[in-house]
């Protein structure tokens, strides 16, 4: 939210409001009671189980934007939220502004039709826009637009079989004890009767505020605030959440404007004297502070509070659902304060610990990997022991099947596997970073280079695999002096939080410890997928749902993996057949849950009913492989097996799928179809036919000859393996440390400007390429 709403607001009206009402309830003994928990919510995630909520609607809300009439689209997608979170079985309560708006526009209008007849037609276009209209007094317009505004409500409310009831206040009904009581056993009727309560100030009989600004004119409206109101009634009917929509997207530690503005995501009690408030809104009479005031009183109270933007036409479709869903929208109030820094935070930690990291010698990151592959050894005790608690808490719970548990184990031989993986990482990333690609003479004393450079933040979410924290994470980032942000599963708890320590004690060595950061808080990965502003690209290890849920949450930051990997392994007619019997036993049997694994087997349709379809057959079913039918293999079966769902399926077990085809070419369509693009396989003895199928087939690995299990980049040489990427930028298929840099172009001249080239200039290009490894004379190279 712009934190410039309210300095002025305090001068605008001399009517208590009411915080001031609350302040005089609690000194006179009638402050409600909190609700029999007695706390608020103290993580986001906790908002899904809010069963009781009060949303406030702001007046920038529910106005236009010439604020004289309602934002009838806003509105209509607020009550659709309000009635799908009504009919999942919450309470829901409105407050609500927007009668004064709604009843100033019904009054111009009968103003202008009072105009006589005769004045109307004989008045110019100009004299009838320029035609004075006497200044609309507030309680007037509040009087007219009620009805109306009610009606309104009622309309749309109906459209989802949602009934409604209006209540109008004041704030006599605060002081007075019996009808405080009325006020509090009308609305629990209410909402047991299944019925929204939409709440308003009485506007129409309130004391006049002081004559102001606000109220002149014909395009501008004052609007009571019903920040505290909301509050007050959030707190007396025990709500679990009160979200409170306006026109800004929450607290900012500074003014908006400023550069260095950031929206804080959490709020916390005492904040309050490190930020600064504003200007109010462009409407109403309430401001950040007021709405700040209200929220801690709510807070205090036991009712958590989000103030959020309601006006924004990305978000106002969902942003009441997205935020009872834990989402990460506006500014969250708490009461529990974590006890280390936001992931925001972390972020900036490790961007900054990043830069020094990607400024070290290649020696001196080389002694940090070589540090944690000693610490993995030395202190192995501490590691094995965190594991245990997670084996332990794993299988007690039963989330984890046999193969998750068998990734999540850790011995003392694999330990010593990741050390010695960890030295080889050290020695082959020499000079990886600042590595000069191409070297040109642009002109006389003009010299431009390529170098590889880190990527900048990396965001590494994975399951159950805490062995790939120190190698094929940490240490191909410290190799290529990227920052790195961890996000592990819950199930690694314990041995994620060890690991990490190991890591930032090797980093502390060169004084980057903050470059690794572990998300310890309860940061959902949607929302971490977010942070476009700090992250530079995602890899997620996991799954292939992990992968397309992160693909789908990250919208504006890179994600370098494969959401599937439905690999193929084409036999043509002219394959051999003990190759072809060993290529497709590797590629389905050897690891079945590998996103290299086969998946379908496309067969020649002249290799039907000859011995080599028949042994293939037979070899899958002695390793009990289940075989589903495409549909034109079945065609050809009197009793076939089970035909194929879908010819796009990652089975992940030992299960394929066998379809056939009669040429290579309807092989390569067919993968292109229904194909991920991971790693598909022919089986031939015809070397044109090989050679056609890999230049036209658009895979990230192509094989003639070879088990589809060879994508992986061990298997290539690469060393450690991040992933495997389908994406066509950047890197593509296994990525080892050369996809974890990107390049710079630096140019060295002396006081060259591009007026030199110009045709009355006295320089021409010369554009020569360069050796990359010989030193330019007198210039200093950048490897």
């Amino acid at each position: 939210m712009y934190l410039h709403r309210l300095l002025s607001c305090s001068r605008c009206f001399t009517r208590p409001n009411a915080l001031q009402m609350f302040s005089r309830a609690a000194s006179q003994g009638k402050m409600p009671l909190a609700r029999a928990h007695g706390k608020s919510f103290g993580h986001r995630s906790e908002l899904r189980q809010a069963k009781r909520i009060v949303v406030k609607l702001g007046s920038a809300v529910v106005t236009r934007g010439d604020e004289c009439g309602l934002a009838l689209g806003r509105l209509a997608s607020i009550v659709e939220q309000v009635a799908m979170l009504q009919n999942q079985g919450r309470e829901m309560m409105i407050v609500t502004s927007g009668a004064v708006a709604f009843g100033k526009q019904r009054l111009r209008h009968e103003i202008l039709l009072s105009q006589s007849v005769r004045q109307a037609l004989h008045s110019g276009q100009n004299q009838l826009k320029d035609m004075s209209l006497p200044v609309l007094e507030a309680r007037a317009c509040a009087a007219a637009g009620q009805s109306g505004l009610m009606a309104l409500y009622e309309a749309m409310f109906t459209q989802y079989s949602t009934c409604t009831a209006q209540i109008l206040v004041t704030n006599l009904d605060f002081h007075d004890d019996q009808k405080r009581r009325n006020l509090n056993s009308t609305l629990h009727e209410l909402l047991r009767m299944n019925i929204v309560p939409i709440i308003n100030t009485n506007d129409a009989v309130v004391p006049p505020p002081e004559p102001n600004s606000d109220l002149q004119g014909v395009n501008v409206i004052s609007i009571k605030d019903n920040d505290s109101l909301a509050a007050r009634l959030a707190v007396e009917m025990r709500a679990d959440l009160l979200i409170a929509l306006s026109d800004v997207e929450g607290l900012y530690d500074s003014p908006p404007g400023s550069d260095d503005a950031k929206l804080l995501d959490t709020f916390y009690p005492g904040d309050q004297q490190s930020i600064t408030y504003g200007t109010k809104s462009r409407v109403g009479i309430g401001g950040m502070e007021a709405k700040v005031k209200a929220a801690l009183w709510a807070l205090q109270g036991g009712t958590s509070v989000v103030i959020a933007n309601g006006t924004h036409p990305r978000v106002t479709g969902h942003v009441i659902t997205d935020i009872v869903e834990g989402k990460k929208v506006g500014t969250f109030f708490s009461e529990v304060k974590p006890a280390g820094p936001t992931v925001e935070q972390q972020t900036e930690m490790a961007r900054t610990a990043g830069r020094t990291l990607a400024s070290l010698d290649s020696e001196q990151r080389s002694d940090i990997i070589c540090a944690l592959a000693d610490l993995l050894t030395e202190r192995k005790d501490e590691i094995l022991t965190a594991n245990k608690k997670d084996m332990e808490l794993s299988v007690s719970t039963g989330r984890l099947s046999p193969a998750m548990l068998k990734r999540l184990s850790l011995s003392s031989s694999k330990l010593n596997s990741l050390s010695i993986g960890l030295r080889q990482i050290a020695v082959s990333s020499q000079e990886s970073v600042g590595r000069v690609l191409s070297r040109t003479r642009v002109a006389n004393n003009l010299e431009l280079e390529q170098i590889t450079v880190p990527i900048g933040v990396l965001l590494v979410i994975f399951e159950s695999r805490p062995d790939c924290l120190p190698q094929q994470v940490s240490a191909l980032a410290i190799a290529s002096g990227n920052a790195l942000l961890l996000k592990g599963g819950k199930e690694a708890a314990n041995t994620n939080r060890i690991l990490h320590e190991l890591a930032q004690e090797a980093l502390s060595i060169h004084g980057v410890k903050d470059a690794i950061q572990l998300v310890s808080t309860r940061e959902e990965v949607e929302d971490l997928c977010r942070l476009e502003k700090t992250i530079d690209l995602i890899i997620p290890r996991g799954s292939s749902q992990l992968v397309r849920d992160i693909q789908r949450a990250a919208k504006g930051i890179p994600v370098l993996g494969h959401s599937e990997g439905i690999c193929h392994v084409y036999v043509d007619h002219e394959a051999s057949i003990d190759k072809a019997i060993n290529i497709i036993r590797d590629s389905k049997c050897d690891y079945p849950a590998a996103c290299n694994a086969m998946e379908t087997l496309l067969v020649h349709r002249d290799l039907l009913r000859t011995p080599l379809f028949d042994q293939i057959i037979d070899m899958l079913r002695t390793e009990h492989v289940k075989i589903h039918a495409g549909p034109k293999f079945a065609s050809y079966l009197t009793f076939s097996p089970s035909e194929v769902k879908s010819l796009r399926t990652e089975y992940g077990d030992l299960e394929c799928c066998i379809e056939v085809v009669d040429s290579m070419h309807e092989a390569v369509d067919h993968i292109h179809k229904y194909g991920s693009s991971h790693t598909d396989v022919i089986v031939t003895e015809n070397e044109e036919t090989a050679e056609q199928f890999l230049q036209q087939l658009d895979s990230a690995c192509v094989f003639w000859n070879a088990s589809s299990r060879f994508a992986d980049g061990y298997r290539f040489g690469l060393g450690a393996e991040v992933g495997i990427s389908t994406a066509r930028i950047h890197a593509r298929g296994p990525v080892g440390l050369e996809g974890l840099l990107t390049t710079k172009w630096v140019l060295r001249g002396e006081g060259h400007t591009a007026a030199d080239f110009s045709e009355q200039g006295s320089l021409k290009f010369l554009h020569e390429n360069l050796p990359v490894a010989q030193p330019l004379p007198g210039r200093r190279t950048a490897s």
